[in-house]
């Protein structure tokens, strides 16, 4: 049996108003660190220390969560039909990260500022003391199947939160305003977009029935395929 992906840790929030909010979130693995005060409340095996004091009792071996992500470079002189890249936007990684490591993830932020802010998040929303992101770039550049990694740098995830100007508390209030719009609406099924050309979101109503069929058809698809993977034996 192979190991799962990811780890799923549920957490609930209080966010007042009796609004409360339970989610099902996603770390990557376990980090140690025998210095770092173990913030995320993990039981270690062994005997417990006997010292009373007010403040919480700090761990010989603090194990901390951490999650994992990937950035992948793009190169758009070798994609298929691709316009040509924009002065400044493309940066050659195993020539910079090396000796500037700053202009690489400057560069990213630039071009993909959401992915970014979205593992923070996620970071953030799962509790990890520990964010690693990695380098990844095609071993041949013709080849789309073999990859390495240059690079790995780790992050603590309020410290770049703050850093790419990503605020926790703007987060919740967006949040809460959806909880107080969609509490006022009738119970049933919603879809929320994004407006692509301008900044506004827009709530749209939908038959309970949306979307359910595509899930079956899906299903009776891969039925098919069984049936006809039987036939052929």
């Amino acid at each position: 049996m192979e190991p799962a992906s990811v780890a799923y840790r549920y957490r609930k929030f209080n966010l007042g108003d009796d609004v409360v909010l339970v989610a099902r979130t996603e770390l990557h693995g376990l980090a140690k660190d025998n210095k770092k005060v173990d913030t995320s409340k993990i039981a270690l095996p062994g005997k417990k220390k006997k010292k009373k004091q007010a403040a919480d009792v700090e761990e010989e071996q603090g194990d901390q969560y951490m999650t994992a992500y990937a950035l992948n470079e793009y190169d758009p002189t070798y994609a298929s039909n691709a316009p040509p890249a924009r002065p400044g936007t493309t940066i050659n990684w195993r020539e910079k990260l090396d000796n500037q490591p700053g202009a690489v993830l400057a560069s990213e932020l630039k071009n993909n500022s959401f992915k970014l802010a979205k593992w923070t998040a996620q970071s953030l929303l799962a509790g990890a003391s520990q964010m690693k992101i990695g380098f990844v770039s095609r071993i041949n550049p013709k080849n789309a199947y073999e990859h390495t990694v240059l690079a790995t740098q780790t992050y603590r995830p309020l410290d770049f939160a703050s850093q790419i100007t990503l605020s926790e508390g703007s987060m919740w209030g967006i949040f809460r305003l959806f909880v107080k719009l969609l509490g006022d609406q009738p119970e049933g099924k919603y879809v929320i977009m994004r407006d692509p050309n301008r900044a506004v979101v827009r709530i749209y109503g939908v038959p309970m029935e949306t979307f359910e069929e595509t899930d079956e058809e899906d299903d009776d698809d891969d039925e098919e395929e069984e049936g006809e993977d039987g036939g052929e034996e």
